[in-house]
């Protein structure tokens, strides 16, 4: 039997939690945080997303509030009992002169999974916004799974960035030739929104050209105040480093 859940997160400028609704696999929990931060780990309670699964997860961050969202470990898309594809959508809303950092562990597409993930993120005009985003196409020595991905991203309504990536024996012709993965197993990005890049960041702040970060990963100023790291990686542990060393670049703590 498949299974439908969906948690919400609520964090106010005074460091609470008006909200904090825990369903089904997805247990929220209150941790400690680093720095101005409220923190919120997401915990796996059970096996999910399985084959025809239906599971959804919104955070709204209120006007001047600052929520630092992770997780414990890797998430695994697993085939299910049912079969047919598993939905994982999750809803991002950060309010007037908020943060939201959104530091998830990685994606684990298995063997025989099909998942498609949806990420939508509306951006108040002076919100800041660290996201990122790992997919590890199967596990150890195993084929990946069928994944399909989205990242919407608007500000005060209007669209900065909107990708749809597909990956797997169900995706189009051509997702692992050398113009995509290149044969990569691990692959992610990283998305830094902030205001402040177009007044006072300078050179710590948004590039104002294309460059290289290693062997493994590029950073790519976006047309508005954002930019983008964008990484594929042999393996997990690579694909992490890539990706932290954009985020020191364009998003220090």
């Amino acid at each position: 039997m498949s299974l439908r859940a969906t948690a919400r997160i609520v964090a106010a400028p005074d460091g609470s939690l008006p909200v904090l609704r825990s369903d089904g696999p997805l247990a929220l929990r209150r941790t400690r945080a680093p720095g101005p931060y409220t923190r919120v780990t997401v915990v796996g309670a059970m096996s999910a997303p399985l084959g025809g699964d239906r599971l959804a997860l919104t955070a709204e961050v209120r006007d001047g509030a600052r929520l630092l969202v992770d997780s414990a470990a890797a998430t695994v898309a697993l085939p299910g009992p049912v079969g047919g594809p598993a939905t994982y959508d999750i809803a991002l809303t950060v309010g007037a002169g908020a943060e939201l950092r959104w530091l998830p562990e990685q994606l684990v597409s298995a063997a025989g999974s099909e998942l498609a993930m949806r990420t939508t993120v509306d951006l108040a005009a002076d919100a800041r916004l660290v996201l990122r985003e790992e997919q590890i196409l199967g596990r150890h020595g195993e084929r990946p799974g069928t994944l399909a991905t989205r990242l919407t991203v608007r500000i005060a309504g209007r669209p900065l960035f909107d990708q749809e990536l597909g990956y797997g024996p169900g995706a189009s012709d051509g997702w692992d030739g050398p113009a995509v993965l290149g044969g990569h197993r691990a692959t992610g990005q990283l998305l830094v929104v902030d205001p402040h890049f177009t007044t006072e960041r300078g050179e710590a702040g948004k590039p104002s050209e294309s460059r290289l970060l290693g062997d493994h990963a590029v950073l790519v100023p976006l047309a508005g105040p954002a930019a983008l790291v964008s990484a594929v990686a042999p393996d997990a542990l690579a694909l992490r480093r890539a990706l932290d060393e954009g985020l020191e670049l364009l998003a220090p703590k």
